[in-house]
């Protein structure tokens, strides 16, 4: 994945897109949720239902939906509360990861009716949340260590994970520079050869969050029923070359502290501050002289930028895609107002090519907890 595609006048239209209804998405959305959250209620007053947050490593699942011969996220968790529980069960997760993707946290619910051992047929209290999550995280312990349970709270038998979910995040991690990908980023981030502007991934930014139709950012396949999505907040920032994901303020404090500082976001939250963050591998060292890069075993740094898109719901592939642009307009391939070209193309064709799933990560689904 090296570059973009040309892009002509024939090919992309300079007309910008028609003001489309902020609520359009919302009444989609809304729509699809009444249709399909009744099929998933547990109508036992018996069954316990759990709404289980989960992280992984992607890079050893085939996604995270059931597959048949494929190791799925819901396959192993539902093989883990099988061995728990003595029966199948069924996960429901409230955003689906393609192949290679990772996630800080998911989020999912499960049904458990809780079944004596001894006495067959003898309905028993539920578990208290934290059970199931050491049980299940036992089993899962055993198997590869890849995917582990980090939070776990009783929930109503009608509260679904993914129609209940008011908001995701997601992470992107890339990084720059010409020295090979180190061990301990490997399939975790994307690795960029060439220097990226952060200022012009700023300015793309800026184009591409809000209200938009986003049909130049969906990828074939996808199955909702309109690609009108109000993106609230598209950022880039540099971070320390280690794996870390910044909270909102940090992004904003970061931002605040250089002069070319442009945050792109609708409905900021608040989180806790930190201080600005700067690359100190060319530090020079007071008692040799020497730049830390010349000092044997010492490894030079890449650059470190992560992405975070956050919206109510995502297309197919809506963050690779906008990712891959961001990229381009950082390499100087794309303008700012190639960029809005593209968003106003409607047409995927018109994008440039797709972020690889390996630097995705679903960073948080938020949730209106009863």
């Amino acid at each position: 994945m090296t570059g973009s595609p040309k892009h002509s006048p024939s090919t992309i239209t300079e007309s910008r897109p028609s003001k489309i209804p902020k609520t359009q998405d919302h009444r989609d959305q809304d729509l699809e949720d009444k249709q399909l959250q009744e099929s998933s209620m547990s109508k036992s007053p018996r069954i316990q239902r759990y709404l289980v947050a989960i992280e992984y490593i992607g890079t050893r699942f085939s996604g995270s939906q059931q597959q048949p011969n494929c190791r799925t996220v819901v396959g192993v968790l539902e093989e883990a509360f099988h061995k728990f529980i003595g029966q199948p069960v069924s996960i429901f997760c409230s955003s689906r990861t393609d192949a290679g993707v990772h996630a800080l946290s998911n989020v999912c619910h499960v049904d458990v009716e809780r079944i004596s051992k001894r006495k067959p047929g003898e309905v028993l209290p539920p578990h208290e949340p934290s059970v199931v999550r050491r049980a299940v995280n036992h089993f899962l312990q055993k198997n590869d260590g890849d995917i582990s349970v980090i939070d776990v709270r009783c929930v109503p038998n009608d509260f679904h994970a993914r129609y209940k979910a008011e908001e995701r995040t997601y992470f992107y991690r890339l990084v720059s520079g010409p020295e090979p990908l180190t061990a301990f980023e490997k399939e975790r981030v994307w690795h960029v050869q060439e220097n990226l502007d952060l200022y012009a991934m700023q300015e793309a930014c800026k184009v591409l969050v809000g209200h938009h139709d986003f049909s130049s950012f969906r990828a074939s396949g996808c199955q909702a029923n309109s690609p009108i999505r109000t993106l609230d907040e598209l950022h880039v920032c540099e971070v320390p070359a280690t794996p870390y994901f910044p909270s909102t303020t940090e992004r904003e404090q970061s931002n605040s502290s250089s002069s070319n500082s442009h945050l792109c976001s609708i409905k900021p939250e608040v989180e806790l501050p930190i201080n600005s963050f700067s690359n100190t591998d060319d530090v020079v060292d007071s008692n040799n002289g020497k730049s830390n890069l010349e000092e044997f075993g010492v490894r030079r740094r890449h650059r470190c930028y992560v992405v975070t898109a956050r919206a109510r719901s995502f297309l197919y592939h809506q963050v690779r895609l906008l990712v891959g642009v961001l990229k381009c307009a950082g390499t100087g391939e794309l303008t700012t107002s190639a960029v809005e070209k593209i968003l106003n193309a409607k047409t995927v064709t018109a994008a440039s090519p797709m972020a690889p799933a390996c630097g995705l990560y679903l960073g948080r689904v938020k949730y209106d907890l009863p």
